[in-house]
């Protein structure tokens, strides 16, 4: 929201915010002309039809699961019979799909609703963004949280292919944003301390 207000600010614009309640939502909206703007994360699915800036921000994916449960590392959950949920379209989603091989995705229309789906049907796991699974597993109780990421989503400016002047804007704007401070401020600001501010354009990750 930060990054929006300023670049309506720079551009002498009015702001208007459009709210999906799941990333995969924003990407089915696309031709829709709700938005011109959207902050997704980097996917191959997603940029076949959107144009990214590089990422401004590096956020974990890993997974929730029972306190007793036997899954204790990123290499134990891709086995037969374990059922992961998930929120439909999310990066972590397709992320998912293109690598597991051997369990089982069961998705949900949203994030929240696949945290949901993970207690009510009491699959082995929920995969997501480690903070708000975090958040989730103090809320609940015998619940834990695993140490590593199974990826590092890579939150990002889209939009529509074919607007090749407006992604030259954006990919500076991102980057001064980036070095500027702008994006760590504004994470600190709202408390999400374990995300990453993603490294310049062309850097190693």
């Amino acid at each position: 929201m930060d990054l929006a207000r300023e670049l309506a600010a720079r551009l002498g614009v009015d702001l208007e915010f459009v709210i999906f309640d799941a990333a995969g939502r924003v990407f089915e909206a696309l031709g829709s002309s709700l938005w011109d703007v959207a902050f997704l994360a980097i996917d191959p699915v997603r940029a076949a039809e959107m144009s990214f800036t590089a990422p401004y921000l590096l956020i974990e994916g890993t997974y929730v699961v029972p306190v007793g449960s036997p899954l204790q590392d990123i290499e134990d959950f891709d086995r037969a019979g374990v059922r992961i949920a998930v929120g439909r379209g999310a990066a972590y989603d397709l992320f998912l799909t293109r690598t597991l091989k051997r369990a089982t995705l069961v998705r949900a229309d949203t994030s929240a609703a696949a945290l949901d789906l993970f207690l009510d049907q009491r699959l082995d796991a929920a995969a997501g963004v480690r903070q708000p699974l975090m958040a989730f597993a103090q809320a609940h109780g015998g619940l834990r949280v695993i140490d590593r990421s199974f990826t590092s989503i890579r939150q990002a400016v889209a939009i529509p292919n074919g607007r090749e002047s407006g992604l030259r804007y954006l990919e500076g704007f991102i980057e001064e944003m980036k070095a500027s401070g702008f994006v760590a401020a504004a994470l600190a600001r709202s408390g999400q301390t374990a995300a990453l501010v993603a490294p310049p354009a062309g850097s190693p990750r």
